[in-house]
């Protein structure tokens, strides 16, 4: 569940109306827009599996840097960096960090230092819904780390959502809202040791 729900947070619902002569992205152009995002933030809305619905904020700050704060009552703290994710449950693993390397998350893929979208064999779908393009990864020899499906618009291209479905089948979906970049944000937010530390005093 808690790997779920990790996943789920790098997902998002396409929420802006239909864009006038909207066009399929191509994935030089995805990747290009990804290697230009340096650090965002955004608030997002996330749709669970059972239909439930949690609100938090996500920050970036690429390569290898995540970091999902959960609104209250939500006690979760989801923190990627250092090329692990680190999970806070306050119902289950308070101090210490429930621990995953990122590279077995399909978020890695928009994470490494140079994302090339075209040439990863981890790309298994690129598809243009009538309102966005959808990128679909998955890695081909461990398919049980499951899949991501991006959804960018265009004019200008903008990172939407993402839907994570899981080795048992569950999807998670989060809603982004305006991804902000450029704006500082500071590397302890990333720093999972750092976190454990300051909820063990």
């Amino acid at each position: 569940m808690h790997r779920r729900i990790f996943l789920a947070s790098g997902a998002a619902a396409l929420i802006a109306a239909r864009p006038a002569f909207a066009q399929q992205l191509s994935l030089n152009v995805i990747s290009a827009y990804l290697n230009e995002i340096e650090t965002a933030q955004s608030p997002f809305t996330q749709v669970n599996d059972d239909g439930t619905l949690v609100t938090g904020t996500l920050y970036i700050r690429r390569p290898g840097r995540m970091r999902f704060e959960y609104d209250p009552p939500t006690d979760l703290l989801v923190v990627a960096g250092a090329g692990q994710v680190g999970i806070f449950d306050g119902k289950s693993n308070v101090g210490a960090a429930e621990r995953y390397p990122l590279s077995r998350t399909p978020l890695n893929l928009i994470l490494e230092q140079s994302v090339d979208l075209a040439r990863r064999n981890m790309v298994v779908g690129h598809e243009f819904d009538g309102t966005a393009t959808v990128v679909t990864a998955q890695d081909p020899a461990h398919p049980e780390y499951g899949s991501i499906a991006l959804k960018f618009t265009d004019s200008p291209v903008e990172l939407r959502q993402w839907i994570i479905r899981d080795g048992q089948g569950a999807t998670t979906t989060v809603i982004l809202g305006q991804l902000v970049q450029g704006a500082p944000i500071p590397a302890r937010l990333f720093d999972i040791n750092r976190e454990e530390t300051n909820r063990q005093r």
